[in-house]
């Protein structure tokens, strides 16, 4: 009688199907093996395991690979553990809010001020919901369940979404002028002014704050590659976050340009888009850029260099940029050469160039901004 393999789906059943194909009853079995008759019983009846040693026994005797036992007695202590296993909606939610928010980072942070360790599940669980404004973890908004109290565009990461509601937090408290759409040209026209020496730059915050924009810097989380975000706390409280991750003095001007056009526009009101790696092809204006961003990119790269100069300066020297030359068209310009080295870099995709002119300008910015990062905690609800 041939044994057909696809008809058993548990172990005793195979074993009780080669037992029939030869004639044997469970007990010749039991004393062929040396075992008790019950524990042949037991197995037939799928109460007792088939373990590696028994199943190579089995495949002695009955001419079945030892492996189709172990699959079958696998394939049905999983279906067993499904049927006993309850599923568990909260473990799922706790699954989706530790494994993509970045909780040891937070705690690090200060940003769960409430607990030290993330092994404290209940405390971080507490903690977070603060951290969100939520009353449970369930209503974080990084889950797909939740509700939205954030409107950010689909392609924004837990982690991007944690360091946007730092910046909210902080920005939430801060005091400063009121805010016009016409006083924002003016800053910016002020703000041109400060672009001829790095040290300039330490000025910038205040200028901004008394434009009513909140200025916050928070530094960046693994993995986010946030370069900056401009959103609105209402309709006349507009918000610029910057990380600094690249802390050249190109990359300050540039983002922060980026950013106070959107704030022109009104960009954020309606959606928050984070502007994440803002270097290379995502500074400029190809196909795969979004409109408002082509925008603020356009406006940036005119802010740092005028276009027309730089268009015309690359005609003339390209392909070789001697020092003078850079240091030449900077003077005229009344900029910092830094700015022309980072147009120049991503103008000819020279990104290991001109670096000697890219100063790093975050210490220089710092002291006089809402900072949270590198060791500084920004103090909120004090």
């Amino acid at each position: 009688m041939e044994i057909k393999f696809a008809d058993c789906r548990t172990p005793g059943q195979l074993v009780d199907a080669a037992l029939k194909s030869i004639g044997w009853t469970q007990r010749v079995l039991a004393i062929v093996l040396g075992m008790d008759e019950t524990g042949i019983n037991k197995i037939v009846a799928d109460k007792r395991p088939i373990n590696a040693e028994l199943a190579l026994l089995l495949e002695e005797l009955f001419g079945i690979p030892a492996e189709r036992f172990l699959e079958l007695q696998k394939s049905y202590d999983l279906a067993l553990a499904r049927i006993a296993s309850k599923p568990d909606r909260q473990r799922a939610t706790r699954a989706q809010v530790f494994g993509g928010l970045p909780i040891t980072d937070m705690i690090k942070r200060g940003w769960l001020s409430d607990v030290n360790d993330v092994r404290d599940v209940v405390g971080v669980e507490k903690s977070l919901a603060k951290f969100f404004g939520v009353d449970s973890i369930n209503q974080i908004e990084i889950l797909p369940h939740a509700a939205k109290k954030t409107a950010v565009s689909e392609d924004t990461t837990p982690v991007q979404i944690a360091w946007l509601y730092r910046v909210k937090q902080i920005a939430s408290e801060m005091i400063v002028g009121k805010y016009s759409n016409v006083g924002v040209r003016r800053t910016i026209e002020r703000l041109r002014t400060l672009t001829s020496a790095a040290e300039e730059a330490r000025k910038a915050p205040r200028i901004l704050a008394e434009c009513g924009i909140r200025f916050v810097i928070v530094e960046s989380l693994p993995s986010a590659k946030i370069d900056g975000v401009c959103f609105w706390l209402d309709e006349v409280s507009p918000v610029i976050g910057m990380s600094m991750r690249y802390d050249r003095i190109d990359n300050f001007w540039f983002v922060l340009r980026h950013e106070l056009e959107h704030v022109l526009h009104e960009h954020g009101k309606t959606l928050i888009t984070i502007d994440a790696e803002l270097e290379g092809a995502r500074a400029g204006t190809g196909d795969g850029v979004a409109e408002e961003e082509r925008i603020a990119n356009l406006a940036a790269a005119e802010f740092c260099v005028p276009q027309k100069t730089m268009d015309s300066f690359i005609a003339r020297k390209s392909p070789v940029f001697a020092e003078r030359d850079i240091l030449g068209v900077a003077a005229t310009l009344r900029i910092h050469p830094g700015l022309v080295a980072g147009q120049l870099r991503y103008r000819t995709g020279k990104y290991n160039r001109f670096s000697s002119h890219l100063v790093k300008i975050r210490a220089i910015v710092s002291p006089s901004a809402v900072v949270d990062g590198w060791g500084d905690i920004a103090q909120i609800g004090v």
